[in-house]
């Protein structure tokens, strides 16, 4: 499909399935090549983080642990700013190795709020493996060592990503239609 209707919006395609899934697996190989003889645990940050997680952990050759957190500052189409608190964390982290799994990084803020909390739990290091990053969008510095795709400033949907609840379960990722906006 070249273009779908999610909820009011129009969307077209902006990043196939196929490219995905080998962006996927090449950024799951240089963990597994930088991690080699450690036990990660992966982070992975609901809701939208569940399907890029799922497929990541697929190619991670390495023994490692997955836990669920959720950290959420979106509401409809924009970062609403406001940082909400932390669930489902219930894995130590002392002397751990973290690699934290986000869908997306906009402006950076969840990232930083999520990164100061992890911190805190003193373990031996932490990492971001994010599908997306919104260079021109960030209003903190970031290391990102594992990102999958750079793109522009726009609003996007499939591929774990919603709009309003609604377009997770698209296996490509879409651009929102200027127009619809």
């Amino acid at each position: 499909m070249e273009r779908v209707k999610v909820g009011d919006k129009e969307f077209t395609i902006s990043i196939s399935a196929s490219h995905i899934q080998q962006r996927v697996a090449d950024v799951a190989a240089q963990i597994n090549q930088d991690f080699k003889g450690e036990r990660p645990l992966f982070l992975a940050v609901l809701n939208g983080s569940f399907v890029f997680a799922a497929d990541l952990l697929r190619h991670i050759t390495l023994p490692c642990e997955i836990s669920f957190v959720r950290l959420a500052s979106y509401q409809g189409t924009s970062s609403t700013g406001k940082v909400q608190k932390l669930i489902g964390l219930t894995e130590s982290l002392k002397g751990r190795t973290v690699i934290i799994v986000e869908d997306i990084i906009d402006s950076g803020l969840t990232m930083k709020e999520l990164l100061a909390m992890v911190q805190a739990e003193a373990p031996k290091q932490v990492r971001i493996a994010s599908l997306l990053v919104k260079p021109d969008n960030l209003k903190v510095d970031l290391d990102i060592p594992y990102c999958c795709f750079k793109i522009p400033n726009d609003f996007i949907v499939g591929y774990g990503l919603d709009y309003d609840g609604e377009g997770r379960n698209l296996p490509d990722i879409y651009t929102v239609v200027p127009d619809s906006l």
